[in-house]
């Protein structure tokens, strides 16, 4: 990932010894590519996608086919807009990065600045203490591919990624498109087991059996193992980038699960589920969902010292219940990028003085995604605190609806009675009290008997004496000051929420 013209598909190109970028339109990459490089210590799979739109759209549909992010940066032209955009879509989807510091080979190069400007966003170079490799390579002269390929098998041996090879194959559809002469045809990553033709399957609403397997290379292949990419031949339908690709028992199991999933998506369809809104926030937290405490925000500026100031007091208004998440901030319009990452991230989007693309309005009213504008900022900041204090957990107090002093003490068989003055606001059978002697609260409990003379009952009020018997508690003493008191639950605001 990384921005456009950095050296994304030419420096694969070197790693894979072919021409891939002279091949494409313009040199620039217009589909996705898989392709396996075998090395020394064992197989890599690069996924080489055209901007960020097909990773996070995968992601949205909760697929997760990356491991690791290789972010490329060009030494010469530094931190573009769509680094900044990658390193934020690579945070969201959880995925650890690896730095390659590209074109260190021009005049002007200067891979210590990079270092520096990636330490702002968070990205710490491992030299310098922090956690983030980074590797400085030459797609054109050839430079330093190995060490980043190192780099990549020591980062995989630290996170342990592992597969079963002998179990039925499950993976991710990275590609569908109509072939004129083949018909259907499907990009998948298998994940897990081995995927061997004549495998009946199912993928998203699309089901089949596989005809043929096609490896990168353009060679027909009989399995796929684990972390390898092929065509696949055979699919009634078209799956979506992203969609989950399963090896079933037979036709009949296959075409049965594609039928009840497309009555579910219809259904779903219909229904179409929204995404995170402001108002919803209380709501959501209310119904018990967790990801209702995190605020996510995507956060679009016509200024960088506009953005700077709305990110900084959107993020400082954090409690410890609830919190504020900018998962992306940038300058300019809302594109359909900044579209796909508020959908799968479920975050509001959020814009001061800037617009709304036509084809973005389109997603965004197409995914359910809530856009805002803003004209003043504190119109902004009112709006994100007051959606936040929906998120607090209510305040629970203590109201005292009346005070009492015990007079005498009687003892009867199930325990004690204490004889007490009513000396403000009222008493209530089944009511919450306090017993307090020397300052110091005894006791709290409830009230479990409330006598006047023999009657038994539900209230007493001030300037009247009375007998309470208190829920398991006998130690009561002539002279204890008694407390009568209701919990309330209260709507917290920011600046009472504890830090």
């Amino acid at each position: 990932m990384g921005h456009v013209d950095h050296g994304k598909t030419s420096l694969l190109d070197a790693i894979r010894e072919a021409r891939v970028a002279e091949g494409e339109s313009g040199g620039i990459t217009q589909h996705i590519g898989a392709y396996k490089v075998k090395i020394e210590k064992g197989e890599v799979v690069f996924l080489d996608t055209p901007g960020h739109e097909a990773f996070t759209a995968m992601r949205a549909r909760g697929a997760k086919v990356t491991d690791i992010v290789i972010l490329v940066v060009s030494a010469t032209d530094g931190i573009m807009p769509q680094t900044i955009e990658a390193i934020d879509h690579a945070k969201a989807a959880a995925v650890p990065i690896i730095v390659a510091v590209n074109k260190i080979d021009l005049p002007g190069a200067n891979p210590q600045k990079i270092r520096q400007d990636l330490a702002n966003l968070g990205l710490q170079a491992e030299e310098w203490g922090g956690k983030t490799i980074f590797q400085d390579v030459s797609a054109k002269k050839r430079l330093n591919l190995d060490k980043l390929l190192e780099s990549l098998l020591l980062q995989a041996e630290i996170l342990e990624l592992k597969a079963n090879p002998d179990r039925p194959a499950y993976g991710t559809v990275i590609e569908a498109k109509m072939d004129p002469k083949r018909g259907a045809v499907s990009t998948v990553l298998v994940q897990a087991g081995t995927l061997k033709v004549g495998d009946a399957f199912v993928a998203g609403l699309a089901h089949g059996k596989i005809k043929a397997l096609i490896d990168d290379t353009g060679a027909r292949v009989e399995k796929a193992g684990p972390s390898t990419p092929v065509e696949i031949l055979g699919i009634m339908g078209t799956p979506q980038a992203g969609d989950a690709f399963t090896v079933v028992d037979n036709e009949k199991a296959a075409r049965d699960i594609a039928e009840k999933r497309r009555l579910i998506h219809r259904e779903q369809s219909m229904a179409h589920q929204k995404h995170m809104t402001l108002v919803g926030l209380k709501g959501a937290l209310s119904s018990g969902a967790a990801k209702a405490r995190d605020l996510n925000i995507l956060l679009k500026a016509d200024v960088q010292g506009s953005l700077q100031a709305l990110r900084d007091s959107l993020e400082g208004m954090a409690t410890s219940e609830c919190r504020v998440r900018v998962i992306h901030g940038g300058i300019g319009n809302l594109n359909e990028s900044d579209v796909l990452l508020a959908a799968a991230s479920d975050a509001v989007t959020l814009l001061f003085h800037t617009e709304v693309e036509s084809r973005a309005s389109e997603l965004a009213e197409r995914e359910g995604v809530e856009v805002r504008k803003y004209e003043v900022i504190y119109d902004l900041i009112e709006d994100v605190k007051a959606a936040l204090e929906g998120l607090l957990a209510p305040e629970i107090v203590d109201v005292i609806v009346g005070k009492g002093e015990v007079k005498a003490l009687f003892k009867i068989k199930t325990g004690v009675i204490a004889g007490s003055a009513i000396r403000d606001g009222k008493a209530t059978r089944g009511g919450h009290i306090r017993v307090v002697r020397d300052g110091k609260a005894v006791h709290t409990g409830k009230i479990t008997t409330l006598r006047h003379f023999k009657d038994d009952v539900k209230e007493i009020e001030k300037g009247q004496e009375c007998g309470i018997g208190i829920e398991g508690f006998d130690a009561v003493q002539v002279g204890d000051l008694l407390e009568f008191f209701v919990k309330e639950s209260r709507t917290r605001r920011l600046s009472q929420s504890p830090r």
